[in-house]
């Protein structure tokens, strides 16, 4: 059911190969995008009023030879002209455009200006009853979601937003903050999303591991203590009545508060049967066989298992799978105050053992140097993060690294209750990708509006 988009400048070779990009999809869309603030117009396009009004129409034209779904934005329509976009927007949807887009590009506006400013748009355009309007808010002054909340209340139909509120500089609206709070304060919206949103936390989690960005704990929504009561007047309301201090509940999200009971008697029937509950599916049962072997070993190691352990577990796992690859297999750190770390590791490739040694000036610069003095991959290290996966000391640790090589870049994830295990464990899952993963090149430019 979903739509494929892909985003052009108002360019007319963008907007053709923009158009072969998504020629395949049985739902298609082409977004298309030029500047309409005056900063804009002079200082970056050089053009005037009326050649970004020509631009415009031509790539909307353009771009329904291949869809019929065209979407027109104003970039930077929060600082332009309001007779200037009305006057765009009105020529862009005579051209065939379908879903109009009013974007806060660099964050400027509030809440109160910005409902004041899109429903003055909307009533000034005369076919505008003919499309969707649309708001994409930025992150700057950290109103995102309250902007393209004001901009829903003034009568727009799509909100563009990203999962942990990921983009540029700031980031964009957050998905979850706003679909929470369309279906919470149904009485004030009165809208549907059609949003699951038992997936939310499962997709947050998702894209925090592929993107090597970890999700601080007071996080609306998807954080880990965004349904956890400290204190005692808190606690005292929550256990006599739930809705005293929770407006929506953590299940509704899609948090589990189901620990694991399994332990290292437990079989793999049960296992398997966790995994389900969770949502867990794995390709095949060498996989399932595998993960099972790495959760009888984190159950050597701790007393609890939580559901946050096996998406860990399982996602290291993953990484780890292709015959093809770098493997973990054993390392020994040594570290004393005053003297140089130093790393000694053991790692296969494609099933052939390897053996570093190095030092650094920490024990992780260390195992970073052990391992790249065998790989000599040429790789750039852009991000490295570790990230506990629940409380306590005996928590594993997940650790992110994400390296750049040409134009390549690829991200790695580690799990462990040894966070150093998890760093050698990360870099050498990036390593993989790196050099056996399939070729995709960098996206060139930020494709934000």
């Amino acid at each position: 059911k979903s739509t494929v988009c892909s985003l052009a400048r108002a360019v007319e070779n963008d907007v053709r190969k923009a158009g072969e990009a998504v020629s395949p999809a049985p739902k298609k869309r082409i977004h298309t995008f030029i500047a309409t603030s005056p900063i804009h117009m002079e200082h970056k396009l050089k053009m005037k009023p009326q050649q970004v009004i020509d631009a415009a129409v031509k790539a909307v034209k353009i771009a329904k030879e291949y869809t019929d779904d065209v979407e027109f934005s104003a970039e930077d329509a929060v600082r332009s002209d309001l007779d200037f976009l009305a006057k765009i927007f009105t020529a862009v949807i005579e051209a065939g455009a379908t879903t109009i887009n009013i974007p806060d590009t660099v964050g400027y506006s509030i809440p109160s200006v910005w409902y004041e400013r899109i429903s003055n748009i909307i009533k000034s355009v005369p076919n505008g009853d003919k499309v969707v309007w649309s708001t994409h808010c930025h992150n700057d002054l950290g109103m995102a979601v309250a902007n393209s909340l004001a901009a829903v209340q003034a009568g727009v139909r799509q909100v563009e937003c990203t999962i942990n509120g990921l983009g540029e500089r700031a980031g964009n609206a957050s998905l979850e903050e706003i679909v929470m709070a369309l279906k919470v304060r149904h009485d004030l919206f009165g809208l549907e999303t059609g949003i699951d949103t038992t997936q939310i936390v499962p997709v947050s989690k998702l894209v925090s591991t592929i993107t090597g960005y970890p999700i601080q704990p007071n996080k609306a929504v998807v954080g880990a203590n965004a349904f956890a009561h400290e204190s005692g007047i808190h606690q005292d309301g929550v256990l006599k009545h739930p809705e005293t201090y929770e407006i929506m509940t953590a299940e509704s999200v899609g948090w589990s508060t189901n620990r694991l009971t399994l332990g290292k008697l437990s079989g793999r029937n049960a296992f398997k049967t966790k995994l389900a509950d969770l949502g867990i599916e794995l390709e095949s049962e060498e996989a399932l066989n595998a993960a099972f072997a790495r959760f009888k070993e984190l159950a050597d190691k701790k007393r609890e298992i939580f559901d946050e352990d096996l998406h860990a577990l399982v996602s290291d796992e993953m990484g780890s799978m292709n015959a093809e690859s770098y493997k973990f297999i054993s390392q020994k750190i040594s570290t004393e105050t005053g003297e140089e770390p130093r790393a000694d590791i053991v790692f296969s490739i494609k099933g052939e053992e390897k053996r570093a040694s190095a030092t650094g000036s920490g024990p992780v610069d260390a195992i970073f140097k052990a391992i790249e003095s065998v790989a000599q991959s040429g790789a750039t290290l852009q991000i490295y993060s570790v990230n506990a996966v629940t409380q306590g000391t005996e928590s594993q640790g997940e650790t992110s690294v994400r390296l750049s090589r040409g134009n390549r870049v690829v991200n790695g994830q580690g799990a462990d209750t040894d966070v150093l295990v998890a760093t050698a464990k990360a870099y050498l899952s990036a390593l993989s990708k790196l050099e056996f993963g399939s070729a995709k090149p960098k996206a060139q430019g930020s494709g934000t509006i």
